[in-house]
Order: C-alpha cells, then structure tokens, then sequence
C-alpha cells in the first residue's frame, strides 16, 4: 500500500485522465486536476487552468497545494491531436500539438518539482502513446510531442534522481475511448489484428500502470519507457 500523497492529474475530465484520477484517488491519495473544462470524478479538486500558459499554470499549483498541500505526484497527461499530412500541416497546427503535449508537460513539471526538491521525494509521470516511437501517417507533429516526453523523462531523471525524485513515461496503445468507438468497424478490426492482445486496452490499464509508478515501490524505477499497448509497440 502507498503512502497518501499529494497527486496533481492534467485533464481528469475525460478519457484516460479520469480513468487515472479514478485510481489515486483508489489509491489513498489526495488529488487534484487542472484542466479547461469539464467536471470531474468524486473526490478529485478542480483547477481550471490551460497548460499552454505559464502564469495559468503556476496559478493553478498555488490554489491546489493550499488545498491538499504541496505536490507529491504529478502525472502530464493533458494533450491534443492536429492530424494532418506532412505535405499539408500548418505551422498552427503544429505548434500547437507542440505546445500543448510537449511545453505543458514541461510547465507542469517545472513547477512540480519545487515542492518535490524541498521534500525530497517526487514522482513524475509523463504520458505518452504508442505512436511516440512507433510513428504514425499523419501524426508528425502528435508523434514529435510524445517522443519528446522520453528525453524530457531522462534529462530529469539525471537531473533529480539523487533527490528521491522519479520521472517515468506510460506509452498507451489503442485504448477504448469516444475516439475509437468512432472508428469505421472495418478499421477497429484492422487495428486489433496488428496488436498482439488482438484487443483494444481500457483506460483502467493505463491508471494501473500510473498507479504502480506513482507508489513507494516504483522508487528505483526512472526514465522508463513502460507501454500499455498490448504488445503493439513494445516500448520501441
């Protein structure tokens, strides 16, 4: 069992946000969710905030940790999708997968950690996707953030790592969501048959992961790459 902690979760609202909100909260901890819209699971704090913007951002960490007090464990999971084809993708487009994926995960970890450094003990969980070292037509600019968040992970790891501090990365695969229940049947089936599991993964699965990286006994794990992703990926 861990210990109670302070857990911070970017875009709770929906998705595998909540899911991973759900499982802290499970867990024992105190949680919060800065995210720009939405309600949120029982028992998680809500703090708009918008995690493109420093000062939103910073705002957003001062309301919650008078809360629930000072951050223990924060997990960057807010992010957004531009698919486009390269020959076609704006600079709009992708900077903004960019800023939002790669730069709010940066805000936020740079604001997290000056609780963690004072108390010597932090665990940071960057989420990524599949598609971050297994690429994807189209997802030049999604596929950039998500690889992005591996060095971020390693550089901080080096960094804090004899502070007690821990940053890990989930990779997702395809995870049953609004997202792909949209998806033509056709194209869920060929999915499925590239995938080992030979099935889509729950939300839950990745919260487990989460879970586990964000307790007392995932102390000596850092600058991991861990997928979820039945197999699809396996981590490369």
């Amino acid at each position: 069992m861990s210990t109670p902690r302070s857990a911070i979760v970017t875009g709770a609202n929906r998705g595998i946000g909540r899911a991973i909100a759900e499982r802290l909260v499970a867990d024992g901890h105190r949680v919060a969710s800065i995210h720009r819209s939405g309600t949120l699971p029982d028992g998680v704090f809500s703090a708009i905030g918008d995690v493109t913007d420093t000062e939103s951002v910073d705002a957003a960490f001062t309301l919650i940790e008078a809360e629930q007090g000072p951050t223990e464990i924060v997990v960057a999971n807010a992010g957004i999708t531009r698919d486009q084809l390269l020959m076609r993708m704006s600079d709009d487009e992708f900077e903004a997968v960019l800023n939002t994926n790669l730069g709010g995960a940066f805000r936020v970890a740079r604001r997290a950690v000056k609780s963690m450094i004072r108390a010597r003990h932090g665990r940071i969980v960057l989420v990524s996707s599949v598609v971050g070292l297994y690429g994807g037509p189209g997802q030049v600019n999604y596929s950039a953030s998500k690889a992005g968040l591996v060095g971020m992970a390693r550089s901080i790891t080096r960094e804090l790592g004899s502070r007690n501090i821990t940053a890990n990365v989930v990779a997702p695969g395809f995870i049953t969501t609004d997202m792909t229940n949209a998806l033509p049947e056709a194209q869920q089936e060929a999915y499925k048959a590239a995938i080992p599991a030979a099935r889509f993964g729950a939300a839950e699965d990745v919260a487990a992961a989460i879970s586990f990286l964000s307790s007392d006994d995932a102390g000596y794990i850092s600058g991991a790459v861990v997928p979820v992703d039945g197999g699809l990926g396996m981590g490369h």
